[in-house]
This record gives C-alpha cells, structure tokens and sequence, in this order.
C-alpha cells in the first residue's frame, strides 16, 4: 500500500512523450494543444455559420417600384398580417394561379414543389392592389413558413 501512495497514488504518470528532449516534464503541453486545436477552427467556423445564418432573415429590397410606381411600393412596405410586417415587395414572390388553391376558408401554397397550408394569421385581408396572389416566405430552422399571404383574382 504504501508503494501506491508513494508512486503518486491516483495522479497520472508521465508518458514517454510527455517529457522534452532535454528530458525535463512537458505535462501541460499536450493538453493546452487539445485545447488550441478546437479553438483554432471551432471559432472561425462558428463565426462564418452565424454570419450565413444572420443573411437569411434579412430583408432584401431590389427597388423594382422604387422609381415606376413609389406609391404601389410604398403599399407593399406598409403590408402586415397577423404574424407582423411583411417587409415589402421585394420579400415576396408572386404565384402562379396553379400553384395556389382555396378551400372551407383556408389556403394552401405550392413552395418548393410541396403543397404548404397557409396559417390563417398569415392572410392580408386588405384589397390586393396589384391583383397578382404574393407569398412572403421564410426558411427556419423549422422548416419552411408563411409570413403572410395575398391570394390574387385567380384568373
């Protein structure tokens, strides 16, 4: 028993490599190293995720009403619906009359090649001043939901 307690007890012993080529102890070496490496990649990778992640929910405004019609982009800039501000024009994409149906009160939107339910706080129930059915997307980490929508005269 007291060998054991002589030799260290519970304390890890040294390795080979553990030890300088002089032969003095490099203990802490190789676990500040596990430490560096994580960090020297780990952060610059997390870094560049948050910053690609930050671009999806950002607003883009292509101005295409900016200067033919300012007040028909000034409407879509005020657009809301029930789950908040639609952003503007530019944020939403016009749908096709065969990728949008009606049905007991309710929408469904073709996105992506799938049929998605449109939840019913998500309807402008204002008057579609441009007669065309717009979507306002967004891509979560849940998937793919509706912001708001504005069906269109379904000619």
């Amino acid at each position: 028993m007291s060998n054991w307690v002589n030799s260290g007890g519970l304390v890890p012993r040294l390795q080979a490599e553990d030890f300088d080529n002089d032969g003095s102890a490099a203990a802490g070496r190789h676990s500040i190293q596990r430490v560096r490496k994580p960090l020297k990649y780990g952060i610059p990778l997390l870094s560049l995720v948050l910053v690609l992640a930050s671009q999806l929910g950002h607003a883009r405004d292509r101005g295409q009403f900016a200067n033919s019609n300012p007040e028909i982009k000034a409407w879509f800039d005020t657009l809301r619906s029930g789950k908040g501000p639609c952003c503007s024009d530019a944020d939403g994409s016009a749908v096709s009359d065969v990728d949008w149906e009606s049905g007991n009160g309710h929408y469904r939107v073709r996105l992506e090649g799938e049929w998605i339910d449109v939840p019913d706080e998500a309807v402008i129930t204002e008057p579609n001043r441009v007669g065309r059915t717009m979507v306002w997307p967004i891509h979560g980490y849940g998937g793919l939901t509706i912001r708001c929508f504005m069906p269109g005269s379904m000619t």
